[in-house]
């Protein structure tokens, strides 16, 4: 499971400018069952999604796809982590630590 956080690089009305192509991404990543869940943050200097079922490599390009990223308008920070507890709803995402 990765965790990603968007960290704003650029005025925020350049985001706001950019938000419905944002938001179509989004959607995309939702579709194909990549994005669990998705929100700005507060203060307003970026935002976090919650992602699962790829590897590295797959969320890296996804990432570097976003329109924000695209145009320069902010930064990821990928966290890669083992969810081994999860609630219920999560279950099908709980990971085992590796041996």
């Amino acid at each position: 499971m990765f965790v990603l956080e968007l960290t704003y690089t650029a005025p925020v009305e350049r985001a706001d400018a950019l938000l419905d192509a944002h938001v179509e991404w989004l959607d995309a990543q939702y579709a194909a069952g990549v994005f669990l869940a998705s929100g700005r943050k507060n203060p307003r200097d970026g935002g976090v999604i919650l992602a699962a079922g790829v590897d590295r490599p797959e969320i890296e390009a996804i990432a570097a796809a976003d329109p924000f990223s695209a145009e320069g308008v902010c930064a990821y920070r990928i966290t890669e982590f083992y969810a081994t507890k999860t609630v219920e709803g999560l279950a099908p995402y709980r990971d085992q630590l590796p041996s």
